[in-house]
């Protein structure tokens, strides 16, 4: 798993997002919304607007909160058509490759305020295409040791048309092509496996070790782009020890 993976998981699962939920709830609804303009307000036919429904219905989202979103997207009511599409690419300490994707109705405010945060954290913000090419759009779900069979797993997420399942020290890790992610995690709903993190991710093809003040820098960066309103997603190829993340998730 990425550095970025665990420490996203670290989090979750001592409830560090919790205290964030209105945030989390104003991104999901930026992103139903945009997936409904895009491409359309039913999510049979919908693949994006499928897995931001799921994403909403996962941090408990209420169902009008959700209706209301998809409506402004198909513009049935007024407020979904300023929103902009637009990622960032740049450099953390270390030289860690950092992604940013950001909704914005304001364009020239939002780039303003990620440089920013970029330099204030010791990193730098880059060209188009500058990083990108270091990622790997893939399906991600994350399971905590001890509390999933191991070979109920394994059997039930190749069998599904997963491309891996991998080992880490604390957790299980499947990866699945973006095109079969909905299927691998419809069958192991339907098996009652429970997971800590499912979601289409950008995985990194190599990492970057970092340790000291870098690696307290960098997550410092990290935290402070996930906490912009405008930012929706953030992807990182840091590799920080797990026993740093733990006492920086404190």
């Amino acid at each position: 798993m990425s550095g970025h993976s665990k420490w996203s998981t670290i989090k979750r699962k001592k409830g560090a997002l919790d205290a964030k939920r209105g945030k989390i709830f104003s991104k999901l609804i930026k992103e139903i919304t945009i997936a409904a303009r895009l491409g359309g307000g039913n999510p049979e036919s919908n693949a994006r607007l499928r897995t931001a429904i799921a994403a909403a219905k996962a941090e408990n989202m209420p169902k009008e909160n959700i209706e209301r979103a998809i409506k402004k997207g198909t513009g049935e009511i007024e407020g979904g058509g300023s929103l902009e599409e637009i990622i960032y690419e740049g450099y953390g300490p270390g030289g860690v490759a950092v992604l940013v994707s950001a909704l914005t109705d304001n364009k020239n405010r939002t780039s303003g305020e990620i440089r920013h945060i970029f330099t204030r954290h010791n990193g730098n913000l880059g060209e188009n295409g500058c990083v990108a090419w270091l990622f790997d759009k893939k399906g991600l779900i994350i399971f905590e040791k001890g509390k999933v069979d191991e070979e109920k797993l394994f059997e039930l997420a190749l069998e599904a048309g997963a491309e891996d399942v991998k080992e880490e020290a604390t957790t299980f890790e499947v990866i699945t092509d973006p095109k079969n992610f909905e299927a691998v995690k419809a069958v192991i709903d339907q098996n009652n496996l429970k997971y800590l993190v499912a979601e289409i991710t950008m995985v990194p093809k190599n990492t970057v070790k970092l340790e000291g003040k870098e690696a307290e820098q960098m997550l410092k960066l990290m935290d402070a782009l996930e906490d912009s309103d405008d930012v929706q997603k953030t992807y990182a190829n840091f590799d920080i020890a797990e026993d740093i993340l733990e006492k920086m998730s404190g």
